[in-house]
């Protein structure tokens, strides 16, 4: 039987931190809860690390990204009366369990991501004819930060529609890196 995780040893941080080498995540488009939408991401060793939970319906107005403890790390909200779509993201403080409005995604011609913080700015580009995406810095001409594509086994098979391989660059923010694919998947009603 084909497992859905990678089978490349990679060292895990389930943290916000950023690493020195790519690390390789799989990411189920199924939820952990029960009747709920959401999806469920895997290190290269099998185990969870972050949860996507949409508790409303199928793209609701706040969804929520946390680690696998349930403390959330990321909150996703629509904002309203906005033609093309747009999604602020907020990170939460675990201490004070505030949020901070940490980026802002919106969609017009294509996706673009607005980091708060430093101005710096990530398109989501789609990869033609196939389920998958890359997300790259447009500040760096365009330098590749994240790459997302239908995960297949070592023969060559697909899992499915709804199992993906999340490869994300050296020193990224992780976490920010999910938050983003999770706001794609609301764009695309994929959560």
């Amino acid at each position: 039987m084909s497992r859905v995780f990678p089978q490349t040893p990679c060292p895990s941080h389930p943290s916000s931190h950023s690493v020195s080498k790519p690390e390789s995540f799989t990411i189920w488009m199924k939820s952990l809860v029960f009747n709920t939408r959401g999806c469920t991401v895997y290190n290269s060793k099998g185990e969870i690390i972050y949860r996507v939970d949409n508790y409303d319906n199928k793209c609701g107005q706040e969804v929520y990204l946390m680690d696998i403890r349930g403390k959330v790390l990321f909150s996703l909200l629509q904002k309203k009366l906005r033609l093309f779509g747009c999604w602020d993201g907020y990170k939460w403080d675990a201490s004070s369990s505030r949020k901070q409005l940490w980026f802002r995604v919106r969609k017009h011609r294509s996706i673009c991501v607005s980091l708060c913080d430093d101005m710096c700015t990530y398109k989501i580009v789609r990869n033609d004819g196939k389920l998958g995406f890359n997300i790259v810095d447009a500040d760096q001409e365009g330098a590749l930060v994240a790459e997302i594509k239908q995960k297949q086994t070592t023969t060559g098979i697909n899992f499915g529609n709804d199992v993906f391989t999340l490869t994300v660059q050296p020193h990224v923010d992780q976490s920010l890196i999910m938050a983003i694919v999770m706001a794609y998947g609301l764009i695309t009603n994929q959560i």
